[in-house]
């Protein structure tokens, strides 16, 4: 009789176990789906709906929200020099508020998450290693050539 309900208790464990993983999953599923759906949304109102000067060249690389959806850091790179994006970034500060109430109009939620904008410097980053490669790609020639002399 022990055996008995030993055995059902570790079936029920395990089932309880695999449904909070999936459970697990699936929300990490449906906050990656909402991440990408706020990126395009906000890109789309950048783009057509603000109209303050300061904002340049922006592209929203990424979203990051939390677990709950309660907040979401959006991340953008800005094309120009270091004015040009802390310009832009103040002018997208100063809109949070409209962005935020068109996402809660174009998507439906229970709750709309706080918007924050943060600089993504990873594209300056990579292009910086890049010039870098490239530099010693163009130096590798002459050090051969001056290793045949």
């Amino acid at each position: 009789m022990v055996q008995f309900f030993g055995a059902f208790l570790r079936r029920g464990l395990c089932q309880f176990l695999y449904r909070t993983e999936r459970r697990r999953t699936l929300a990490k599923v449906r906050v990656e789906k909402l991440q990408e759906l706020i990126k395009q949304e906000v890109s789309d109102i950048i783009f057509n709906e603000l109209k303050d000067p300061r904002i340049g060249f922006v592209t929203v690389t990424s979203v990051a929200c939390t677990e709950d959806l309660r907040e979401a850091k959006i991340y953008v790179s800005v094309m120009g020099d270091e004015k040009k994006a802390r310009d832009s970034l103040h002018g997208l500060s100063s809109s949070l508020g409209f962005v935020r109430r068109e996402i809660g109009k174009r998507i439906r939620l229970r709750f709309t998450p706080e918007i924050s904008f943060a600089l993504d410097t990873s594209l300056n980053y990579s292009d910086h290693i890049q010039r870098l490669l490239n530099e010693l790609h163009e130096d590798k020639p002459m050090m051969e050539k001056g290793d045949e002399e």
